[in-house]
């Protein structure tokens, strides 16, 4: 029983491979020969290529050129000098000399001239001043007055013709102040006081010195044998009794 299912597997009536061992190859080298005559010989003939179309640019025509610059100007013609003109002057010499000589009327005396001033000289110049002198110029602006020299050297300190004794004032009494006080006093060329002004000062004490000095009078100083005003420096003390 299995003989007879299994026996056409163990036997086959149907054989393969009945052909000769040549017929694969030859039929691959038939299909390649057949596939190189079919693709690959038609795309080696180049000649036969089809040629593609050429592209056709469109390529504007150029821009016109500028148009030229146009020309400069013509220069203009350099301006002629003006010929120069003589000048007239009456009372220059002439230059050629007269054909006849015409002598002069001189206006007679006490007769007036055309253009002369009532008054004037008879036979006198045009134009003149009544009275026949010019008016005096005014007189000079007298000389700025000098400015006061410092007391030193061809200097001479002046000498004091009036002394004034300060007021003593009663409330530096009171407070029991003295001391010296130092005053700068400028002095006019006639030898009063003119300014004074304190450089050393005491309080309680300036105005008293102050006023004592400027009612002080002194001898007029001499520079080159005039007097002028001179600036010195002069002490009041004010001393307790």
């Amino acid at each position: 029983m299995p003989r007879d299912m299994f026996g056409d597997v163990v036997n086959p009536t149907v054989k393969l491979g009945s052909k000769k061992w040549y017929t694969v190859p030859l039929s691959v080298l038939a299909h390649i020969a057949i596939f190189a005559a079919v693709i690959i010989i038609p795309l080696m003939a180049v000649g036969e290529l089809p040629t593609p179309p050429t592209m056709m640019a469109f390529v504007g025509a150029p821009p016109p050129p500028p148009p030229p610059p146009p020309p400069p100007p013509a220069a203009a013609p350099p301006p002629k000098a003006a010929a120069p003109q003589p000048v007239s002057n009456p009372n220059a010499a002439p230059v050629e000399a007269p054909k006849a000589i015409v002598p002069e009327n001189p206006a007679p005396a006490g007769v007036g001239v055309a253009g002369g001033v009532e008054g004037g000289i008879p036979g006198g110049t045009i134009g003149g001043v009544v009275g026949g002198l010019p008016e005096a110029p005014p007189p000079p602006p007298p000389p700025p007055p000098a400015a006061p020299v410092r007391v030193g050297g061809n200097i001479k300190t002046p000498s004091k013709t009036k002394d004034v004794k300060p007021v003593y004032p009663p409330i530096a009494q009171s407070a029991r102040v003295a001391g010296i006080v130092i005053i700068e006093a400028t002095i006019g060329a006639d030898g009063r006081v003119k300014d004074a002004k304190v450089l050393r000062s005491i309080p309680l004490l300036d105005q008293a010195a102050l006023d004592a000095v400027k009612q002080w009078q002194f001898t007029p100083t001499l520079l080159n044998g005039v007097p002028v005003p001179v600036i010195m420096t002069v002490t009041v003390n004010f001393t307790l009794q």
